[in-house]
């Protein structure tokens, strides 16, 4: 297993990260509203966001595009927004921007469905290897340019793994044992 993040390094780039975003919104006259993308982001959007020193507004969405091991390129809202957000400062928090298929999607989504006041989108890890579209996020924790798969830290592999409190590559070993226990969990 190939350690990607330690559980230390994360905790440093949620606190540099919550800081930028604080020093961006500290004089705005709105309070603005954390999006987590959920699954795989909750873990970095509860980190980060205890890290913020302002307050801040929660809502979530669910997206997935997923199946295994790679994104299938489609991309599935299963849960929208509850808050309004209309006028306001939105950031959108992700665990990984790979493709960015589905943060392009989430974004222009949000801009035309809520018309915020800005949207500024934050992720843990930067996958430049499988973009397909042009997307950059407006912050980012850690870049990472080869195509690995990565668990841990919200990120998973058939749902297991996101619980890790550190980023990773699994080994083949891990993966194969993994699988017999999905088997065996049905």
């Amino acid at each position: 297993m190939e350690t990607i993040l330690s559980s230390k390094e994360i905790k440093n780039i949620c606190k540099e990260l919550a800081d930028k975003l604080y020093d961006k919104f500290k004089s705005s006259k709105t309070i603005p509203v954390f999006i987590c993308v959920l699954k795989g982001a909750n873990p970095f959007f509860i980190d980060l966001t205890r890290a913020y020193k302002g307050p801040l507004i929660y809502d979530y969405m669910q997206l997935s595009s997923y199946s295994g091991t790679s994104t299938t390129g489609v991309i599935h809202l299963s849960k929208d927004l509850t808050e309004n957000i209309k006028g306001k400062d939105v950031v959108i928090v992700e665990d990984v921007v790979d493709t960015g298929l589905t943060l392009s999607y989430v974004k222009e989504y949000i801009k035309i469905k809520y018309m915020p006041k800005s949207i500024t989108v934050v992720c843990l890890i930067d996958k430049k290897a499988l973009r397909r579209v042009e997307f950059e996020p407006d912050y980012s924790g850690f870049v990472i340019r080869e195509n690995k798969f990565l668990m841990g830290y919200g990120l998973d592999y058939k749902e297991i793994g996101r619980n890790f409190d550190f980023v990773f590559v699994p080994d083949k070993k891990t993966v194969e044992e993994w699988e017999e226990m999905l088997k065996n969990n049905k």
